[in-house]
């Protein structure tokens, strides 16, 4: 299995129609599995503009767009998932209010026990992390790669690694067998631009693989 990328956004987009050209030049870097909508402190309005204005960038490319704690924006907006944490919502909730066809997945930190209920649940995928000291998020729960190895031999159920993970540091990460790579900042702030970014990330998987 090669790892893949998931995509998570800036926590503020002020300008949609601006970064989605940002998002247009990401995705003509490579593979991208999904693009996760995780706005911060922005009111409903704002986050459906911003879902408006990237989901058919999304639909053209074969990416899943992600809303990010919210089910019920997901539904709103026309998500192909939600993704909730800890703090958010229970994922029997969740699932409840996106139904059976779109995608839940669940923040997992650095607990197997958590992520197992949620896979006993019927998530569509757990998320481990974080790895890396991350710029968008404090570091509340650091994880150790052991934990991905763990799960990757033992469950069907995808992982995604999140938190920190750059061009430069992603090798060990696919190396104890991420299935996806959630990565914001390594790609939005990657020194020569978000395209040439993911088509980096991309041979790097294609290398691993």
């Amino acid at each position: 299995m090669t790892s893949r990328l998931y995509l998570i956004s800036p926590e503020r987009i002020d300008h949609p129609a601006i970064f989605a050209a940002d998002l247009r030049a990401a995705l003509d870097g490579g593979d991208v599995a999904a693009f996760q909508l995780r706005l911060k402190d922005v009111d409903d309005a704002a986050v459906g503009r911003a879902a408006d204005a990237l989901r058919p960038i999304c639909q053209q490319r074969g990416v899943a767009l992600i809303m990010n704690d919210r089910p019920d924006l997901a539904v709103k907006f026309d998500c192909d998932g939600v993704h909730v944490g800890q703090d958010d919502m229970a994922y029997a909730e969740a699932r409840r209010i996106v139904g059976p066809e779109r995608q839940v997945g669940v923040t997992a930190k650095a607990s197997r026990h958590l992520a197992m209920e949620a896979a006993d649940a019927g998530a569509d995928y757990v998320a481990f992390g974080a790895f890396f000291p991350s710029s968008t998020k404090q570091i509340t729960t650091p994880a150790d790669l052991e934990i991905v190895e763990w799960w990757s031999g033992l469950m069907e159920v995808p992982c995604v690694a999140i938190g920190g993970i750059t061009v430069e540091n992603c090798k060990p990460v696919i190396a104890a067998g991420a299935d996806f790579l959630a990565v914001a900042g390594g790609v939005w702030n990657h020194k020569d631009g978000p395209e040439a970014a993911v088509r980096a990330f991309n041979e790097i998987f294609a290398a691993g693989s």
